[in-house]
């Protein structure tokens, strides 16, 4: 095995790190350093959080994520993502409290904020590290203006402005809201 693949580490690894008190993910392998998202974009997703979190409560459809909780993307070398939300059907994750583990199945949706530094090429491969991983929808939410895209594996993005109805079907059933109410 070649000093490269030693240094590499795995999510297992990566967990067992100690608190740098700095921000980061792990990228094929390697332990790379992000700045704290800012607070409108901590803002945001918090409305976020509440919105998906209230819906799958009152639905009984599963869990919701927040906090930049870690997704594995890849494996051999491991990617471990922070999503800003993810939500996992209880048929994926049964009910209960989680355990403090990264979970080995991909949630069923993504919700990623753009914060106002973030590059769109940066954003799109983000979107599709995720697809290929598994995760059936992304959604990319950007401020200016309010707007909502969403990405499913082998289809066009949806574009929802902020007066439509973002709606999620096969994936939470039911769910309505208007993009606006994310940004308020």
């Amino acid at each position: 095995m070649s000093s490269v693949a030693k240094s590499l580490l795995t999510v297992e690894e990566y967990a067992r790190l100690p608190d740098s008190g700095q921000y980061t993910e792990l990228v094929r392998g390697r332990v790379v350093k992000m700045n704290p998202p800012k607070p409108r974009h901590g803002q945001i997703c918090n409305k976020v959080g509440r919105i998906f979190g209230v819906f799958a409560d009152e639905h009984d459809l599963g869990h919701v994520l927040s906090n930049d909780s870690g997704v594995i993307t890849e494996r051999d070398p491991d990617t471990l993502r922070g999503a800003d939300i993810a939500f996992y059907s209880y048929a994926k994750v049964p009910k209960g409290p989680l355990s403090n583990d990264y979970l080995p199945v991909p949630p069923d949706l993504i919700i990623e904020v753009r914060s106002e530094n973030d590059r769109w090429t940066k954003v799109v491969a983000k979107v599709g590290e995720y697809l290929n991983a598994g995760v059936a929808a992304v959604c990319v939410l950007d401020d200016t203006p309010p707007i909502a895209y969403v990405y499913r594996p082998d289809q066009r993005v949806q574009v929802f402005a902020a007066d439509d109805d973002l709606v999620l079907p096969g994936i939470l059933p039911g769910f309505s809201v208007k993009v606006r109410r994310f940004f308020e």
